[in-house]
């Protein structure tokens, strides 16, 4: 299953400044998984031993994963995964 993963401009310095990076995969977790595999620098910026980060929102065709299955949603052909860091501040 092809899926785009889309990367947020902060975070495109760690996956070689691309801005959409497709991956194959069946699940959220997955895609994200294979991300990290093509851009190692990524786990790290995602994930908190093994965990996703708090500060990272995940979208499923603009559809926040943590009212869907978290990290087990499944992805279809030509879903489009969004990495959206959170953003704080006054």
């Amino acid at each position: 299953m092809a899926v785009k993963i889309q990367i947020p401009t902060p975070l495109r310095p760690h996956a070689n400044n691309l801005a959409l990076v497709e991956v194959s995969a069946n699940t959220v977790g997955e895609a994200l998984g294979e991300l990290c595999k093509l851009h190692p620098a990524m786990d790290q910026r995602l994930f908190d031993n093994g965990q996703l980060r708090r500060f990272v929102n995940i979208f499923i065709n603009d559809e926040d994963m943590r009212y869907l299955d978290n990290l087990a949603t499944p992805v279809k052909d030509g879903d489009e995964v969004a990495i959206i860091p959170a953003v704080a501040g006054g």
